[in-house]
């Protein structure tokens, strides 16, 4: 086989959950570009149409419906419209997720939950509803979206780092069990990405200088900057395609190094 043959993603479907905007819209965007053919869902139908238009801005035929990926039933009636609508998925990546940055101390037991559930339960929650057709197809990709907080805890995101944490050893799981299945589970761990939520992080200060917080990263960041959505699309397509067929259980961290280094010396 050509080598570049093994990277196209022609005839799969792949399904990006939370792709209205921000990384899964990169990742739904870049599986595109390789061929495939790209269904996404959102909470909310404002959402969904937001995320149409951006779709067809782009000169991509997306499908786009809406769901609550916390909910099993809907999620199941999802999973059953698609293979109805569009095809049974090939491609899976776990991408909707929220973030409640308070302290562990001032955080409730119902905040917790719901990022656990939203983070951790609702990759499940797909997963499961996803892996039948994968079975019967003879083959599949699942990419979750984890992150460095896989890895590493910090100040005011203990919900969040259990979620994600979780999520690598799901990955790892999903791989055991149904790897003899040929169905590839693998992770991205993103760092510190440019979107427009992190953009007041990075704005330059009165006095012309870096923000404190962008300062931080670019300092711990052996790259010395922060990640473009960009960075995130070559790493999707590899793990969504046959050129990965061998990669099981892998977190791909793409992080500019940030977890390979301790940092310079004061």
């Amino acid at each position: 086989m050509e080598i570049l043959k093994q990277f196209s993603l022609e005839g799969k479907i792949a399904l990006v959950t939370g792709a209205s905007y921000g990384i899964g819209f990169a990742i739904a965007r870049a599986l595109a570009s390789a061929g495939a053919t790209i269904v996404f869902n959102d909470i909310k139908q404002e959402l969904v149409d937001q995320g149409l238009a951006a779709y067809e801005a782009e000169g991509i035929q997306a499908h786009g419906y809406v769901c609550d990926v916390t909910d099993e039933a809907q999620v199941q009636a999802l999973v059953a419209r698609i293979r109805e609508e569009v095809g049974v998925i090939d491609i899976l990546v776990n991408n909707a997720g929220i973030i409640k940055r308070i302290p562990m101390l001032e955080m409730t037991a119902e905040q917790f939950r719901q990022v656990i559930d939203v983070d951790l339960n609702a990759p499940f929650i797909v997963s499961k509803a996803v892996i039948p057709g994968m079975i019967e197809k003879g083959h599949g990709k699942i990419i979750n979206i984890c992150s460095m907080m896989s890895e590493l805890g910090r100040e005011t995101v203990s919900a969040y780092a259990a979620a994600k944490g979780g999520l690598k050893m799901l990955t790892r799981n999903i791989c055991s069990e149904y790897g003899e299945a040929n169905i590839q589970c693998n992770g991205i761990g993103p760092g510190y990405i440019a979107t427009p939520q992190t953009a007041p992080l990075r704005e330059r200060q009165a006095d012309g200088s870096r923000h404190p917080f962008d300062q931080f990263i670019v300092s711990k960041t052996p790259a010395a900057r922060w990640g473009e959505t960009e960075d995130l699309m070559g790493p999707a397509v590899f793990l969504a395609s046959d050129a990965s067929n061998f990669v099981n259980g892998h977190i791909l961290y793409v992080d500019g190094g940030i977890l390979a280094y301790i940092g310079k010396q004061p």
